[in-house]
């Protein structure tokens, strides 16, 4: 990330080839393999009603009544580190002043890079988008490689909006393969609400990175936010083809690393997941809290299969304090 990447010992920042910024105090720059916004001149980001521009699978937008109670305040965070991204819906309800997120998803963070840069032009690419299947599949067979920044961001936003339960999936040569979702009348272009995460996004840094690297360097004071692809609870209840290679067990393995050794370090961690005897394994018996949420699982091919669902918050602080 632009927050201490640089301090990696990765080769020296060069320009990007494909995220020339436009109109921005901020530098888009790769260290190694890794891609990331670069603050150049800073300020605070301020609340002002910004709120998540993708529809995600597992999103965090309708449980944040739930999660609100958990989390610390704004001024009482150091850094926030949000490795997972998805739609961000954490972060947009905090808007912390110090943020770095990141994903293993490198055209997630190039959409929410564009925004962040350059939201005018986003819209602009946006506007002549309509919800029509023929149209659809045609956007969707583009090679975003020949498009623009900010005509790639409007592509995915577009797909996001128009097919199937706002799912992010592509097949193993990296292509979109969402279906059509069919929807009446879908707003496919809110300016208000992209204007309003791009003012939330300055200041921000943002990075493709493993989760792990990510919050390398959290320290005491900052709060980490891990929303990864759940422990599956049956063969068929894994949603994670946004990842590329899949988010194994090994992966959560790692990720319960992760966690102790923030919670060694000092570091406020919360984690959401399901209530699965894997994840009470990885974190059960050091003391954590395990808070149980009430969610609802809308995506599944039976509809016998869609319903509310018990998932768990872990938090490694005084929960009671923070409420």
């Amino acid at each position: 990330m632009g927050r201490d990447c640089a301090k990696m010992g990765r080769d020296p920042i060069k320009p990007d080839r494909f995220l020339k910024p436009v109109r921005s105090p901020y530098r888009l720059a790769k260290v190694g393999n890794k891609t990331y916004s670069k603050v150049v001149t800073g300020r605070e980001a301020t609340l002002n009603g910004a709120s998540p521009i993708l529809k995600w699978a597992g999103g965090k937008t309708r449980l944040l009544h739930q999660y609100a109670p958990y989390l610390p305040g704004r001024h009482a965070i150091g850094r926030y580190f949000e490795p997972f991204i998805g739609s961000a819906a954490v972060f947009f309800h905090l808007q912390p002043a110090r943020a770095c997120l990141s994903d293993g998803n490198d055209k997630l963070i190039e959409l929410y890079q564009a925004v962040q840069q350059d939201v005018e032009a986003v819209i602009e690419a946006l506007r002549p988008h309509r919800n029509e299947p023929d149209y659809y599949y045609a956007i969707r067979a583009q090679d975003p490689g020949r498009l623009t920044p900010a005509a790639r961001a409007a592509r995915l936003l577009y797909l996001n909006k128009t097919g199937y339960n706002g799912l992010f999936r592509e097949n193993r040569q990296g292509q979109f393969n969402v279906p059509f979702g069919r929807y009446h009348n879908p707003t496919i272009c809110d300016e208000g609400r992209l204007r309003r995460a791009a003012q939330a996004l300055q200041g921000v840094e943002l990075c493709v990175a493993d989760f792990a690297e990510a919050v390398a360097p959290a320290g005491p004071g900052d709060f980490v936010y891990f929303d990864p692809p759940y422990v599956p609870l049956s063969p068929t209840s894994s949603f994670t083809g946004y990842w590329r290679g899949g988010f194994s067990e090994a992966d959560h393995v790692r990720l319960a690393q992760t966690f102790h050794e923030l919670t060694a370090r000092g570091c406020r961690a919360l984690l959401s997941n399901s209530d699965s005897p894997l994840v009470h394994q990885l974190y059960g018996g050091r003391g954590y809290t395990f808070i149980e949420i009430q969610a609802r699982r809308n995506i599944n091919s039976q509809a016998n299969g869609r319903g509310p669902i018990k998932e768990l918050l872990i938090a490694n602080y005084n929960v009671k304090r923070e409420a």
